[in-house]
């Protein structure tokens, strides 16, 4: 079971939220008349049958972004940071979620000519349908566009003086969103050259550098990619000087800040015939430490969880404020490991947990990128580079 832990509050909302997933095509439908929800549901079964590969065949894919507010959905290209898509909520008609695939259905009116007698009755609305991938994070997709919708209209009441006391007022709100702290300094710690450090890593020509990296995780306040394993005997680990955790900076004077990770794979594959190889890195602990003041539990932490994997994340809510990354794996709540602990557990110690209690002034959680957690425990095999 999947629970979506959100915040409820408009003037966040309107934010936005972000998901990563994989955009496997579009296609367009025509639709007469007033379609039945179930209708609806055989047009999205209907595009997917389209769209997603036969079994056993490779399914062309391209890893994006799905942007979601009570204004728009845009689809951004991950690697190229390019807008694929941009549609206005109210051009919305239908989300459905088929196992690990979601279907967003847009309207496309299209009138009859200036000359037609009757244009209204040969009004026709096509439909465009795009199919993305997202394991185990369809559900909370499908979940987040349905939420816009509601804060949207809850918006829309508000402007035409009708409130609803259910949300938490936006004073009230903004006081604790302006008490967060970064924990750590951060951005202090990037921001300064003695925090930086310079490491010469001397190799054969030929020879890979051996290293694997991951990215350090939506919601860093300086997006950049982490050692996440090294090899024991390769030309990294023999430097000695650096460590699973390092941020890496640039490579031979190039900055890899802000670029995406297959990129930053790229010039690190593209020194295999150089000698000698040097990194900028910030030397940092494998586990990411976030502190969240949280007074009560009616400010919802806006980002959700799955077995333990923080999926996506709410802009401008109190957990990107305190720290919280895309694609981390928490590791300990308070002071509790939940490495080994049921999803349903950890929704439960976040959901009630508050920052503000004696023994604990915010809500510690420690975590790191999923990919480095599965590699240091085994679940998976480093492939150097």
């Amino acid at each position: 079971m999947t629970i979506f832990v959100l915040i409820h509050e408009p003037a966040v909302l309107i934010e936005g939220v972000l998901f990563r997933a994989r955009y496997l095509g579009s296609t367009q439908l025509v639709c007469e008349g007033q379609p039945t929800k179930a209708t609806r549901m055989m047009q999205a079964e209907e595009a997917v049958s389209r769209i997603k590969a036969p079994e056993g065949e490779t399914q062309p894919s391209t890893e994006v972004d799905l942007f979601i507010s009570t204004e728009k959905i845009m689809v951004l290209n991950t690697d190229l940071k390019e807008i694929m898509m941009d549609h206005a909520l109210r051009t919305i008609s239908y989300i459905a979620d088929i196992g690990d695939l979601v279907v967003l259905m847009a309207r496309r009116r299209v009138l009859s000519t200036v000359d037609d007698p009757e244009p209204k009755l040969r009004r026709t609305s096509k439909m465009i349908c795009h199919v993305f991938e997202s394991e185990e994070q369809a559900q909370f997709i499908a979940q987040s566009i349905g939420q816009a919708f509601q804060v949207a209209y809850m918006e829309f009441l508000k402007a035409n003086g009708i409130e609803d006391h259910s949300f938490v007022k936006e004073m009230d709100y903004q006081e604790v969103l302006n008490s967060q702290e970064i924990y750590g300094d951060e951005l202090e710690m990037f921001a300064k050259k003695e925090m930086q450090k310079e490491v010469i890593v001397p190799k054969l020509k030929g020879e890979i550098l051996g290293v694997v990296i991951v990215e350090s995780g939506w919601g860093s306040m300086l997006p950049t990619v982490v050692i996440a394993n090294l090899s024991p005997n390769g030309a990294a680990a023999r430097c000695g000087q650096l460590n699973i955790g390092d941020q890496i900076i640039a490579i031979n004077g190039i900055s890899l800040v802000g670029l995406p990770l297959s990129t930053c794979q790229t010039y690190i594959k593209s020194a295999k015939n150089q000698t000698v190889v040097k990194l900028t890195v910030v030397p940092c602990a494998p586990v990411v430490e976030v502190k969240i003041k949280r007074p009560d539990t009616k400010y919802q932490l806006g980002f959700s969880v799955q077995n333990g994997v923080i999926c996506s994340l709410l802009r401008g809510g109190i957990a990107e404020r305190g720290g919280v990354r895309v694609g981390h794996r928490i590791i300990e709540i308070n002071g509790q490991s939940v490495v080994a602990v049921p999803h349903e557990r950890i929704v439960n110690l976040l959901a009630t947990s508050v920052g503000e209690v004696p023994s604990h002034t915010f809500i510690h959680m420690k975590t790191m990128p999923t990919s480095m957690f599965r590699l240091l425990t085994g679940q998976e095999s480093p492939l150097f580079i």
